[in-house]
């Protein structure tokens, strides 16, 4: 996480952690609409944007993508919509959730693995640098 200075009293600063944020539906649909990222759709439909706040209020909405260029996450990006379950996501070096999710570095949820919520690098759009992710956990909310 990064560190975020609150105020300096008497020459000691106190820090804060910043935590990255969960896209919210607002924000993933803004993002559908103005990246022009090549995207695939996997797991329950999410049907047209308008119906997108209707979607199972469990699910969660991860988006992962292979390219990150400064602070934009981009290029191939899957856009997955479902419940609990153990994403392989080869090529993935930034992700989105609407929900914390856990991202490994090995296929199956294995290896080792760290969290959205405690993400070390933040992008643009609530986005993650995860270089090296080969599967995202999805847990059940």
């Amino acid at each position: 996480m990064l560190p975020r200075i609150l105020r300096i009293i008497t020459g000691q600063m106190l820090l804060e952690q910043v935590a990255p944020e969960l896209i919210t539906i607002e924000q993933f649909k803004d993002w559908l609409e103005s990246t022009d990222a090549n995207i695939t759709f996997i797991g329950e439909p999410t049907g047209d944007l308008s119906s997108l706040s209707k979607r199972n209020p469990l699910n969660t909405i991860v988006t992962y993508c292979s390219n990150r260029a400064n602070n934009v996450c981009g290029g191939p990006c899957t856009v997955y919509n479902g419940g609990a379950t153990c994403l392989n996501t080869p090529n993935t070096n930034c992700l989105s959730a609407t929900n914390n999710v856990g991202f490994c570095d090995r296929s199956g949820c294995h290896g080792s693995c760290n969290q959205f919520s405690s993400c070390g690098t933040r992008l643009d759009n609530n986005f993650c640098y995860t270089p090296g992710t080969q599967s995202i956990l999805v847990g059940a909310y």
